[in-house]
């Protein structure tokens, strides 16, 4: 028991982390590049379980919609394409990740082609789907 709980721990620990650093995005700030990080919290999910990857993604959904947009944030203009940046951060954060489970609701809302772009594995089984 010890030992699942220390890889949930520190699978929290990387998902803060990579999450942190691949939801972000550079919006200019009078042509000064500002990075915007959005951290999201994995305590207590297990990502074997399909519910908890289905409440990760959606957290990472979210972060990412608010790391492209203005996330009332004062004084700094969203990036030039919502849906390119959200996309690309979205993707980078479940590839970071790379837990299968969490890949499965990624190609649930997306195509093979998209899992592709950002390097997330995706089974012949699961493509085929």
């Amino acid at each position: 028991m010890n030992s699942n709980a220390s890889v949930l721990k520190s699978f929290s620990c990387l998902a803060a982390l990579t999450a942190s650093a691949v939801l972000s995005g550079p919006v200019d700030a009078e042509s000064r590049p500002v990075t915007v990080k959005i951290s999201v919290d994995t305590a207590g999910l297990d990502l074997s379980r399909p519910a908890d990857a289905r409440e990760v993604y959606q957290r990472l959904y979210f972060a990412a919609r608010t790391a492209c947009s203005n996330g009332n944030r004062v004084g700094l203009e969203p990036p030039s394409s919502f849906v390119a940046c959200y996309e690309r951060a979205l993707g980078d954060a479940v590839h970071s990740v790379n837990r299968p489970q969490l890949n499965r609701v990624y190609l649930a809302n997306h195509t093979s082609r998209d899992a592709e772009t950002y390097g997330i594995e995706v089974s012949p089984r699961m493509a085929a789907k």
